[in-house]
C-alpha cells in the first residue's frame, strides 16, 4: 500500500483519515424541490391544490378542447397567475388531462436521395435555402438557390422577405426555363431536404407535371446535399460576413451582385480553376474534358 500511495503521490495520514472519516453521499439526479405554489400578479402565493382546481373548470368548460400552451394564457388572463406553460404542462400530466399528441402525416409520397454519378449538366441539380440578416432593419431574408452538380452554376435562385412554396415553384420552373432542359433525353433529378416547402402536396405535383424527378436526403444527412451547402458556406464567408446591411435592397443587390461573380468570374478548384459558367462552355465545345462525379 505504501508503494501504491507513494506512485499516486497520495500522503498515508490523508488515505487513513479518509477511511475512518467518508464524506456523505449526496443525492445525484433529485434537482430542486417542487415549490407546490405559484405566485399571482399581487406577489400571493396561490397552491398547487388551487391551480388543479382552476384547471378542472377550464377543461370543463367552453375551453377544453385547449392544450397546455393555451390553458397556461388562459391561467394568467382570468386568474393573474405568474406561471409558464412548462409548469401546467406538469400539472395536467399529474391529473392525467394531457390529450395524446397527433401523429404528423404526409400523404406526399417520399424518395430517398440515391448514390449517383454525373456525366453532365442537367442530371442532378441541389436545392436549399439560406437565411441572411439586414442589421439596419433586425429581421432575416431567404435565399433559394439551386446549383448544377456538374457545373457548379447557380441555374436560378429567390430571394425575398418569405420563401414559401410558391415561390420555391417559381424559382423551380424560371431554372427549367434558363437552362431549357429536354427531359426526354436527359432525365432531370432535383435533390432537397425535407423542409416544409419540399415535402408539400404543391411541390410534388409540380414535380410530376413538369418531369422533375424528386428526391429528398434523409434527416440529419447535409453531405448528401454537399454541392448546394458548399456554395451557402462560401456565400456565408464571402458576402454575407463582409457586408452589414442596412436595408432589404441593399442585402438583394449584394446577393444578385455576387451570384452574378460566382457563376461568371470566381475560379472554382475543382473545375480546374474555371468559373462555373466558363468551364460549362469549354465542356460543351469540346476544349476540356467533362469530369465524371460519383456521389
Amino acid at each position: 500500500m505504501r508503494t501504491v500511495l507513494r506512485i499516486c503521490g497520495v500522503p498515508r495520514s490523508t488515505y487513513y483519515y479518509r477511511l475512518q472519516h467518508p464524506e456523505p453521499q449526496r443525492p445525484v439526479g433529485k434537482g430542486r424541490p417542487v415549490p407546490g405554489f405559484s405566485y399571482d400578479k399581487t406577489g400571493a402565493q396561490v397552491k398547487d391544490v388551487r391551480i388543479k382546481a382552476w384547471l378542472r373548470r377550464l377543461i370543463q368548460g367552453p375551453d377544453g378542447a385547449f392544450g397546455y400552451r393555451k390553458l397556461t394564457v388562459l391561467l394568467r388572463r382570468k386568474h393573474g397567475l405568474l406561471i409558464n406553460k412548462k409548469k401546467v404542462y406538469r400539472l395536467c400530466k399529474a391529473m392525467n388531462l394531457l390529450a395524446p399528441q397527433r401523429e404528423k402525416k404526409n400523404t406526399v409520397p417520399r424518395k430517398i436521395a440515391n448514390n449517383r454519378v454525373v456525366t453532365g449538366p442537367n442530371q442532378l441539380w441541389q436545392m436549399d435555402i439560406k437565411y441572411g440578416y439586414v442589421v439596419g432593419q433586425r429581421r432575416h431574408f431567404f435565399l433559394a438557390s439551386i446549383i448544377d452538380v456538374f457545373d457548379r452554376n447557380i441555374v436560378a435562385y429567390h430571394r425575398g422577405s418569405t420563401c414559401r412554396t410558391p415561390e420555391i415553384l417559381r424559382t423551380v420552373q424560371k431554372a427549367l426555363g434558363a437552362r431549357n432542359v429536354d427531359q426526354s433525353v436527359t432525365p432531370l433529378v432535383l435533390r432537397t431536404d425535407n423542409g416544409p416547402q419540399f415535402i408539400s402536396k404543391d411541390f410534388y405535383a409540380y414535380c410530376e407535371q413538369a418531369g422533375v424527378e424528386h428526391e429528398r436526403i434523409p434527416p440529419r444527412t447535409p453531405n448528401k446535399n454537399a454541392f448546394i451547402e458548399s456554395f451557402h458556406s462560401i456565400l456565408e464567408r464571402e458576402c454575407y460576413l463582409r457586408n452589414c446591411f442596412e436595408s432589404k435592397e441593399e442585402a438583394f443587390t449584394e446577393v444578385d451582385r455576387f451570384i452574378r461573380y460566382y457563376n461568371n468570374d470566381r475560379v472554382h478548384g475543382s473545375l480546374n480553376d474555371w468559373p462555373p459558367r466558363e468551364y460549362l462552355r469549354m465542356v460543351q465545345a469540346g476544349i476540356l474534358s467533362a469530369k465524371t462525379i460519383a456521389l
